[in-house]
């Protein structure tokens, strides 16, 4: 690969891909899948998952370093540069012997300071190109403190992977977007890439579309999709892979905004954000006069010896807001979240009224 990754992702005319299987099988699958991505321009890097950490023993776990020249042999068969996922000392020391260009740190290790830690000690010294990708859990400081434990051994090629959150049986995603943490990440880190992975979110192929589209809407630099020349039949994670032409179809058909505007557009825009501004200010201030109420509330339940949480009262409220949803234009899941968040701030409040001496404990 030639130059640092991060340049070549903010350098790049278009979108960014990065695309190959979940799991190398074979070396004919390998050659299959790089020959046919290598037949558009669309794909700037090749992967494949050599090692896999999977939740129980008995899945199908990769077939380790046996499978790394397959990796970088088609990449360099059909001019593709290459990435796998690495989660320890041994793997980083196997994918840099083999030639691998840039490595990927998984969310099931980002999660835990000490193997990343291990794995940018064994990288120190060396300008190899990492992406990380988010903790499985929605932290955004340990998300954060990995680039700093890279940043720390010298390294400053990185990437931020976004693929989602663990949420128990989701409704639609595997991990759910949560797009409020990346967008926080590139708040405090505008420096690094973000790249979407919508085939860890969706798990589902038939998601993707929607997804990516999503993702680029909100600026994000790029995407990893994961291909396989027979998705149906692939080893892991079968149903959310997409075939080379599946690919191709699926970055044809979105649609790629720019964060820049004219000056006429501006001035446009800055008029109706002025206006929603006025608005921010009257929410704020009723949020305050709300929060005044409510303390009132605390004192009343102090001198009658009431406990701050009336569940029934509260069930009552939740329930009426999230009925009349539709009437406000909201989802149900942004009433619940803005009503949850205004419960326990007032909880807060009644909580330094009623128990003045533990204030310090409840504010922080």
């Amino acid at each position: 690969m030639k130059g640092k990754l991060v340049n070549n992702i903010r350098n790049q005319s278009k979108l960014f891909v990065i695309a190959g299987p979940c799991s190398a099988e074979s070396r004919e699958q390998m050659d299959q899948i790089a020959r046919s991505l290598s037949r558009s321009s669309t794909v700037n890097l090749f992967r494949a998952g050599i090692w896999k950490p999977r939740t129980h023993p008995d899945s199908f776990e990769g077939l380790g370093e046996k499978a790394l020249p397959w990796l970088v042999e088609a990449g360099k068969e059909h001019g593709l540069p290459t990435c796998t996922e690495v989660a320890n000392k041994s793997h980083v020391q196997a994918a840099l012997k083999a030639g691998v260009d840039a490595l990927w740190i998984g969310a099931r290790t980002t999660v835990n300071p000490f193997a990343v830690q291990e794995i940018a000690d064994a990288l120190k010294g060396t300008n190899t190109s990492i992406l990380i990708k988010n903790p499985i859990n929605p932290d955004l400081e340990l998300w954060l403190g990995a680039f700093e434990r890279f940043n720390n051994a010298g390294l400053h090629d990185l990437t931020a992977v976004h693929r989602g959150f663990s949420m128990y049986n989701h409704a639609k995603y595997r991990n759910v977007p949560s797009w409020e943490i990346p967008i926080a990440f590139s708040e405090k880190r505008p420096d690094v890439p973000m790249i979407c992975d919508p085939s860890h979110i969706t798990g589902n192929r038939d998601l993707l579309l929607e997804v990516s589209q999503y993702a680029m809407d909100l600026n994000f630099d790029g995407l990893m999709i994961e291909t396989h020349p027979n998705p149906e039949l692939a080893w892991s994670d079968a149903k959310q892979q997409l075939d080379a032409n599946g690919l191709f179809d699926l970055i044809e058909k979105l649609v790629l905004r720019q964060p820049n505007f004219s000056q006429d557009v501006a001035t446009m825009i800055d008029e109706i954000r002025d206006k929603v501004s006025i608005l921010d200010d009257q929410l704020f201030a009723i949020l305050s006069d709300r929060m005044q109420l409510s303390e009132e509330v605390g004192i009343l339940k102090r001198e009658n010896n009431i406990t701050v949480l009336q569940q029934e009262h509260w069930n009552k409220l939740i329930s009426k807001r999230l009925t009349q949803s539709d009437d406000y234009h909201l989802t149900n899941q942004f009433v619940r979240t803005l009503m949850d968040a205004i419960h326990q701030e007032s909880i807060r409040h009644q909580t330094r009224v009623m128990n003045p001496k533990t204030i310090n404990i409840h504010d922080s």
